[in-house]
């Protein structure tokens, strides 16, 4: 089980590091526009994000 969570922790970080390496320019724009969000609207993506994934897991397993 252990040996699951990293594989997709590391995997987590790989998908993460793709914008910012392909895309500089493109991942700072967006990282602005999240910054000016509001708590509720964050929180909202964050919840939508955590649902998805909950699904996902839910689904392909």
């Amino acid at each position: 089980m252990l040996n699951q969570l990293l594989l997709a922790f590391a995997l987590m970080l790989v998908i993460e590091g793709l914008l910012p390496f392909l895309a500089p320019r493109v991942w700072r724009e967006a990282f602005r526009r999240v910054t000016e969000l509001s708590d509720g609207q964050v929180r909202f993506i964050g919840l939508s994000s955590i649902l998805v994934g909950v699904v996902l897991l839910t689904v392909f397993r």
